[in-house]
């Protein structure tokens, strides 16, 4: 009886620390996981939109202009002064 006794609380002990490696799988790990590759999604989302202004900037300082596809159009940068309007006096 004693056996049988000590293989159930073994069983137990086994099914305790299952629940207890899911729920930190649950909870700790795959949270830290996802958090690590939305912030490793993000960096490169902004690095490449910081890449493009910073070619297409380029681009426009050293041909004056830029063309930017959109759809089946393309949009035209051109490089240009801005002036201050004068109030009427």
């Amino acid at each position: 009886m004693a056996d049988k006794n000590k293989l159930v609380v073994r069983i137990l002990v086994l099914i305790i620390v299952l629940l207890l490696l899911a729920v930190l799988y649950a909870f700790v790990i795959r949270p830290t996981v996802t958090g690590y590759a939305i912030d490793k999604y993000t960096q490169g989302y902004y690095q490449g939109q910081a890449d493009l202004l910073s070619n297409v900037w380029t681009q426009i300082q050293q041909a004056g202009t830029a063309q930017i596809p959109v759809g089946e159009n393309q949009v035209l940068l051109l490089a240009g002064e801005i002036r201050q309007i004068q109030p009427a006096q």
